[in-house]
């Protein structure tokens, strides 16, 4: 029998039993919780999984969810930079069952790619995978695309922001990684208009599916008596436009009008944010708290007059997509203020589920967050139609229903849930 056929006892000419191979850059990454509730969430539906990080990682910090993800994870081998790690790599390719129409492609990407291509291929055929699906467009979905020809698999995509919008996005390749999908997920209405407009071969297999949110554990309470404290949480890197939020923390200090900011996160960024609180005086009014475990970033979150999420598109082209942290803060009954990038419009809708401001201006920013800090009213009117639309929209459970529908191997597709768009 052949190197497929040995996996897990398949025997040929028997079915195959579904099992979707996830591949992600690297396994498991803090930031990166939307991964790890999209994976819980089909695995509590009944599907089988299995996940391949293509870097180790290097972070001590970890999230509870993680020991509720039963997926087994497996590293793929990447250091191809001596002849020999890159030769036994690809020792043995001919049993790969596509590697006669896998080879050409493999051998017009870079060396480390390919290697790691063909050591992920391996591993699909002997874990048994019918499908794989890459999270991000950039490494790892050139890396599963190889490893799918390889493997003979079908393959799919889910693409963000970074791997879309950054000035160092590759098109010719981030266009073949969207092209040979059986499908391709993105997490907004925008990024599916400008995928279309920008990779038509792609366009007619582009959905949209939003990011889900566990709501048991997002409880919604009134946010109508709350203190005056503005929370914002997320990577300290300037696509978050954090500095903003400060100018503004500073202008309302300025008016008469104080109010405190809990402002979770770190990243590069953070040296230069404390300067900046030092600089306006605000020692005393803002709180960088640093990396926060999630159970507390719910906890501040709940706690919250105002959620600020002043999103800017960076200067190397960098831009959020749809950040969960704004999804879990209006579920809660926190609202937010926060800016029209991307598809953030697509859940803060201004005046109606909470505010929504031009990006770089602290000015308007201020002002938004004074409305909500002053009007217990307009809290509670905008944090119930914001939570009326998480439930229709956001629910991961309808995430991990649609995404099982796209999958080649499904059954025939029943009415799609909400928050599906194909």
């Amino acid at each position: 029998m052949s190197l497929s056929d040995h996996a897990n006892g398949h025997r040929p000419g028997t079915a195959r039993p579904a099992r979707i191979g996830y591949v992600v850059k690297v396994y498991p990454r803090f930031s990166e919780t939307f991964i790890l509730r999209e994976i819980l969430a089909r695995e509590a539906a009944g599907e089988d999984i299995a996940i391949a990080s293509l870097r180790p990682t290097s972070d001590g910090r970890f999230h509870d969810l993680l020991a509720r993800v039963k997926a087994p994870v497996s590293w793929i081998a990447h250091d191809q930079r001596s002849a020999s790690r890159l030769w036994q790599s690809l020792c043995g390719l001919d049993e790969l069952p596509g590697a006669a129409t896998g080879l050409p492609p493999l051998l017009r990407e870079e060396h480390d790619v390919a290697g790691q291509a063909v050591a992920l291929a391996r591993w699909a055929v002997e874990q048994g995978i019918t499908h794989l699906h890459a999270h991000f467009a950039s490494l790892p979905g050139r890396t599963t695309r190889l490893a799918a020809q390889l493997a003979a698999l079908t393959y799919s995509v889910t693409a963000h922001a970074k791997d879309l919008f950054h000035e160092d996005v590759d098109a010719l390749r981030l266009g073949a990684v969207l092209a040979d999908a059986h499908h391709v997920v993105t997490v907004s209405d925008h990024n599916v208009a400008w995928i279309g407009e920008r990779f038509p071969a792609a366009a007619d297999r582009v959905h949209r599916v939003y990011n889900g949110v566990d709501l048991d554990e997002l409880p919604w309470s009134s946010p109508a008596v709350r203190p005056r404290r503005i929370v914002a949480v997320g990577r300290l890197v300037e696509k978050k436009g954090f500095a903003d939020l400060i100018d503004a923390v500073a202008l309302l200090h300025q008016r008469g009008a104080p109010a405190q900011l809990s402002l979770a996160g770190s990243g590069p960024c953070a040296a230069a944010l404390a300067s900046q609180v030092d600089a306006l005086g605000l020692g005393d009014h803002v709180d960088l708290l640093g990396d926060v475990p999630q159970h507390d970033v719910l906890r501040l979150l709940e706690g919250g007059a105002a959620f600020a999420a002043p999103c800017v598109v960076a200067d190397d082209g960098d831009r959020d997509g749809l950040p969960t942290v704004i999804v879990e803060a209006m579920a809660l009954g926190t609202p937010c203020v926060s800016t029209p990038v991307t598809g953030i419009g697509e859940i803060v809708r201004d005046g109606a589920t909470g505010l929504l401001v031009p990006e770089r201006d602290p000015f308007a920013l201020a002002e938004a967050l004074e409305r909500l800090l002053a009007d217990g009213e307009l809290r509670e009117q905008l944090s119930c139609a914001a939570r009326v639309l998480v439930e229709s929209s956001f629910d991961v459970r309808g995430q991990a229903e649609a995404l099982r529908r796209l999958d080649p191997h499904a059954p025939a597709p029943a009415p799609l849930q909400a928050g599906i768009r194909t």
